[in-house]
């Protein structure tokens, strides 16, 4: 299994907008990835292109690469802070206003999916497991879980209050 990477660095954004593009690509196969950042609306992600399609080259120079660019998935993307560039903004009555100007550092790291292996595995079902990581679908970030009603017991507490509940409204 090939794993390449790129880095670029001193890019002029903050991490923290970077991070927002790079959550869109991470884990998706590298043509679907290069298709989102094409369509993203954000300014960085001609940046994160361009890193992309050097993470891609550096996995086809690689030996081993089995010459199939399809068989690629970004594995793991993240931007990490570089140098602040501090700048000073007139204010009035003499002031002044400090400006800082962010970087950030962006890696992409895109490896080989594995070749699907045609055996039943030994674990009997042949399938993921229900509730695994792997199949629970993603949420977007800072987004809050559902929450599960169906089958939920109360607790001790839950019931006391149903039961006072009960009392108030047939009284």
């Amino acid at each position: 299994m090939v794993e390449a990477h790129a880095t670029a660095k001193y890019i002029r954004t903050s991490a923290q907008k970077a991070g927002l593009v790079l959550d869109l690509i991470r884990g998706r196969d590298v043509n679907h990835a290069l298709a989102t950042l094409r369509f993203a609306r954000k300014g960085v992600a001609r940046d994160i292109e361009k890193v992309l399609r050097s993470a891609i080259a550096n996995a086809q120079n690689k030996d081993g690469f089995g010459g199939d660019v399809d068989q690629l998935f970004v594995s793991a993307c993240f931007a990490n802070q570089g140098p602040s560039q501090k700048r000073i903004r007139p204010a009035p009555m003499g002031r002044a206003f400090r400006v800082v100007k962010r970087t950030a550092h962006l890696t992409v790291r895109v490896s080989e999916r594995p070749n699907p292996v045609t055996a039943a595995p030994a674990g009997g079902s042949g399938g993921a497991v229900e509730g695994s990581v792997a199949s629970a679908p993603k949420r977007a970030r800072g987004a809050k879980p559902k929450a599960k009603t169906a089958g939920v017991k109360k607790t001790a507490g839950a019931k006391k209050k149903a039961a006072a509940k009960k009392k108030t409204v047939s009284a």
